[in-house]
C-alpha cells in the first residue's frame, strides 16, 4: 500500500481561487490522496460551495482567522497522513506532481520537507516570487530563492532542473513529514503570517533534519492570493525576519547581527520615505516596535545552544543586499558563484 498523503488547502475568502483551481488538485495523480480544505473563518460561500461541488473534500472550519501559521497548526491536529502537503489555494499543479517528491522522500527519511518548482501562473515561463525552485537564506538571515532574488523572478531556462538541499521550502506547495512537522509543534503561531515556512524549516535542520527542492514536480502560483502586498505585508515581513533570527542563531552570531540588521532595516525605510513610500516607512517602524515587545516579553534565553548558520544547508557566507543592489547581481547563479562580501 501506498503511503498517505493529504494535500491541505487553507481558505480565507478564496471562492474565486477554489472554483478556478481545485480541478486540477482533483485530477492529481496518486493512490492514497485525501484533499482536505481548512477554511480559516471565512465570510464568503467557499464552504457550501465546495460541499456542494466537491462532496468528496474534506472540509475543516475554524471558527476564526488564524492567519497561515495557526490556520494550518490548528488543521494539521486533525489531519491523519503520513505526508501533508501545504498548498495555497491559488495553486495549479500537474496531474504527477505528488508522486516524484513522495519517492524522493520515502528513499531518504532523514528529509523533512521538500518542495517543487514554482512557475507564475500568469507567466509559465518564469519563476515564481514564493519559492521559485528552492529557498535559500544569506548570512544575516535575508532570504532568496533559486530564480527569485527580491523582486527579480528569473526565466525557467532550466537551470534549476535538480534535486537540490535547501535551506527553505516555499509554504506555497511545501510537502512535509506529518511526524516531523509535530515534532517541531509546527508553525511558530506568531508568526501569523510571512516567514513562518522559513522558520519551521530553520528549526528542522538544527534538528537534524534536510530540506529538500525537487524539480521533476511542477506547479503555477497564481502569488499574492490571501495577503495582497501592502503594508501590512511589509509589516510581517520585517518583524517575523527579526523574530525568525533571534529564535534560531546561535549568540554568538545574534549579538552583532541584530543591530546590524535593524541598521539596514532603518536604512531600507529611510529610502522608501525618501522616494514617497509612507507606508512602507512606517510598516517598518510598526514592525520594529513589535519586535522589541516581542524580545523583552517572548525571547527564551534559556534555549539550547543553536548551530552557526553556515554550518546549514543553502546559506550563502555573504550578504544578498550588497550583491544585489551595489553590485548589480540580480540572479541566483551570480550571487552564490561570486565571492561573498
Amino acid at each position: 500500500m501506498s503511503v498517505t498523503v493529504a494535500i491541505v488547502i487553507l481558505n480565507y475568502n478564496g471562492r474565486n481561487y477554489l472554483e478556478q483551481f481545485l480541478p486540477s488538485v482533483m485530477a492529481t495523480n496518486y493512490p492514497e490522496l485525501e484533499v482536505v480544505v481548512a477554511d480559516n473563518g471565512s465570510t464568503d460561500d467557499s464552504v457550501a460551495y465546495i460541499q456542494r461541488v466537491y462532496p468528496s473534500i474534506t472540509v475543516l472550519q475554524n471558527t476564526r482567522n488564524d492567519g497561515f501559521a495557526g490556520g494550518y497548526n490548528w488543521a494539521l491536529q486533525r489531519v491523519k497522513s503520513d505526508y501533508y502537503i501545504l498548498l495555497n489555494s491559488d495553486v495549479e499543479v500537474t496531474c504527477n506532481w505528488v508522486s516524484s517528491i513522495i519517492q524522493l522522500m520515502e528513499a531518504d527519511k532523514s528529509i523533512a520537507a521538500c518542495q517543487p518548482k514554482i512557475l507564475s501562473f500568469k507567466d509559465p515561463a518564469s519563476f515564481e516570487y514564493a519559492g521559485a525552485a528552492g529557498g535559500w537564506i544569506d548570512y544575516l538571515g535575508y532570504p532568496f530563492s533559486r530564480g527569485r532574488v527580491f523582486d527579480i523572478c528569473e526565466q525557467d531556462l532550466g537551470q534549476y532542473n535538480n534535486t537540490v538541499p535547501i535551506f527553505w521550502a516555499t509554504g506555497a506547495a511545501m510537502f512535509v513529514r506529518s511526524s516531523v512537522f509535530h515534532e517541531m509543534k509546527g508553525f511558530d503561531p506568531y508568526f501569523f503570517a510571512h516567514q513562518e515556512e522559513i522558520d519551521l524549516c530553520w528549526r528542522m535542520q538544527i534538528a537534524g533534519y534536510g530540506i529538500m527542492a525537487c524539480t521533476d514536480s511542477v506547479v503555477y502560483h497564481m502569488g499574492a492570493g490571501t495577503l495582497p502586498r501592502g503594508g501590512k505585508k511589509v509589516y510581517l515581513n520585517f518583524r517575523n525576519n527579526l523574530i525568525m533570527i533571534s529564535k534560531n542563531l546561535p549568540w554568538r552570531e545574534l549579538w552583532w547581527k541584530l543591530p546590524y540588521r535593524f541598521l539596514l532595516d532603518a536604512l531600507s525605510a529611510w529610502k522608501g520615505l525618501f522616494t514617497g513610500d509612507f507606508y512602507f516607512f512606517t510598516a517598518i517602524v510598526k514592525a520594529h516596535i513589535a519586535f522589541l515587545y516581542w524580545f523583552i516579553t517572548r525571547f527564551d534565553r534559556s534555549a539550547k545552544p543553536k548551530p552557526a548558520l553556515l554550518s546549514l544547508k543553502g546559506v550563502y557566507a555573504g550578504s544578498v543586499v550588497w550583491k544585489y543592489f551595489f553590485e548589480g547581481k540580480q540572479r541566483f547563479l551570480e550571487i552564490i558563484s561570486t565571492k561573498p562580501r
